[in-house]
């Protein structure tokens, strides 16, 4: 017998009008707050800095309509400073993520399991996470320091918030301590919605642990985990208190995108700053925009998906039962 569908009630024009009277308030503060300084951002960007104009030989006191010219010099006479904090944007984005995903999975699993003090873990795995980036920052740059006690344990002296690799290790150690907490809770969450009767089919079945993780529990909290990955890939991509307050500015080993665009702008070059500012944009937004396309399905999971596993909708399976 062939699917029957239902046609849609006469209710719903007026659910949709009143679904989008309720986003209407959202997508105002969104679009004052998001898409407002975006335009503004890209038409400063167009724009020179004050000061001797090279075609009149006279001090400009309004920015100069200079085109695109901001950024070609991006990628050409700045082309080495831009290149620089391009990939130390990436590296940090991806070393950092893909270890926070590792232990924040971890984490969950722990979590997860029933023993004695479970709630004062839980408790305590959120302080990293609640600590603001300044304050964390100023932690990690004394335990960091010559004499902290990063070279204590190791015996070594390591000078960690100078230029080096060592630095950006320095970097990766304190994100990864303050945001893995973040990505635990949310596996967490999707771990809880699992039902355990999945479990005891497979351990029936004689599954093992490993196998019900890589069979089970991996594909049912795919979703929630696509959704932290990725909401930690658009915040790592934006790094700027980090590594500004723990190794400082214009370090060549840890400058991000946005430590480029915020010296540009202290030095009252906001032409240039607005440019890397909207080329930054760009590259979070196409990481977004690869993860909703490549992961989509993941991202917002099935409808038909729960927690005891995979299940028909209710109409479908009464009109095969009626088949």
């Amino acid at each position: 017998m062939a699917d029957t569908k239902i046609p849609p009630g006469p209710g719903a024009e007026g659910s949709g009008r009143v679904a989008a009277l309720l986003v209407s308030p959202t997508l105002l503060v969104l679009s004052i707050v998001v898409l407002y300084p975006t335009i503004m951002a890209l038409q400063q960007s167009l724009y020179g800095t004050k000061g001797l104009d090279p075609k009149t030989g006279f001090i400009s006191d309004t920015e100069p309509f200079v085109g695109l010219k901001n950024y070609a010099d991006i990628f050409g006479a700045a082309g080495d400073r831009f290149w620089n904090a391009f990939w130390n944007t990436t590296f940090f984005t991806v070393v950092t993520v893909g270890l926070e995903t590792v232990i924040g999975v971890a984490m969950a699993l722990i979590m997860h399991k029933a023993f004695s003090g479970r709630g004062l873990i839980r408790a305590s795995i959120l302080i990293p996470w609640a600590v603001p980036t300044a304050i964390s920052g100023l932690l990690w740059r004394w335990i960091f320091n010559s004499n902290g006690i990063a070279n204590a344990l190791i015996g070594h002296q390591v000078l960690w918030t100078t230029e080096g690799f060592h630095a950006k290790v320095a970097v990766v150690i304190a994100e990864v301590w303050k945001t893995s907490p973040f990505i635990g809770l949310l596996v967490l969450a999707g771990l809880q919605v699992i039902g355990k009767e999945v479990y005891e089919a497979a351990r029936l079945d004689g599954a093992a642990a490993p196998r019900q993780f890589w069979h089970i529990t991996l594909p049912l909290v795919k979703p929630a985990l696509l959704v932290a990955m990725l909401f930690r890939c658009m915040d790592a991509l934006r790094m700027f208190d980090l590594p500004y307050i723990l190794v400082g500015a214009q370090k060549d080993s840890v400058e991000t995108l946005s430590m480029l665009a915020q010296s540009e702008a202290s030095n009252v070059r906001f032409g240039p700053a607005s440019a890397y500012s909207v080329l930054l944009f760009l590259y979070v937004f196409l990481v977004a925009l690869a993860f909703v396309r490549l992961l989509g399905a993941d991202l917002v999971g099935d409808a038909g998906d729960s927690g005891s596993g995979r299940r028909k909708p209710l109409l479908r399976r009464r009109t095969e039962v009626t088949a």
